[in-house]
């Protein structure tokens, strides 16, 4: 009984820090969304991503703090050179095989395939690299603000 009251007590007291930490900036939605495949809206990849790619957002603004969602689409062949992001990037695939690399050069040995059903998760400021074999699709989900930074600034698609 003795251990009952211990665990109910630190229970209701690490609870509201522990609700509050999964909303850390009060971002939840106050409604649902539903979305079929046909009702995305696909526009041109952005500008900081190589010239191929097309994106959808699904949920959120990646250029605003809080949660978003958003697909990636890219073509086979498609190259994203070695780069890293502020936040934690999660990455499904979808459909295609993301073959992915971690380090700031490109290392062809070292890379991993994920085909579709694939997960990855890289925590902030982790550099990494990754190329596609066949059109393939991904999502990925974070917390704004989201960017890219590439080790090589030269290789910065708002560069060139």
């Amino acid at each position: 009984m003795v251990r009952f009251v211990l665990v109910l007590a630190a229970v209701l007291t690490f609870a509201p820090a522990v609700l509050s930490a999964q909303d850390p900036q009060g971002t939840a939605p106050s409604e649902h969304l539903l979305l079929a495949p046909n009702e995305l809206q696909w526009s041109a990849g952005p500008a900081s991503l190589p010239a191929g790619a097309r994106v959808a957002v699904l949920e959120g603004n990646p250029a605003e703090p809080g949660p978003f969602t958003i697909r990636l689409e890219m073509p086979d062949g498609y190259q994203i050179p070695p780069h890293w992001h502020p936040g934690i990037e999660h990455v499904s695939v979808l459909s295609g095989v993301f073959v992915v690399g971690q380090g700031e050069e490109v290392n062809t040995d070292r890379m991993k395939e994920l085909p579709q059903g694939g997960f990855m998760m890289m925590p902030p400021e982790m550099p990494h690299y990754a190329h596609t074999r066949g059109e393939t699709v991904l999502q990925l989900h974070g917390m704004g603000p989201w960017g890219i930074t590439y080790i090589d600034p030269a290789d910065d698609p708002r560069r060139q």
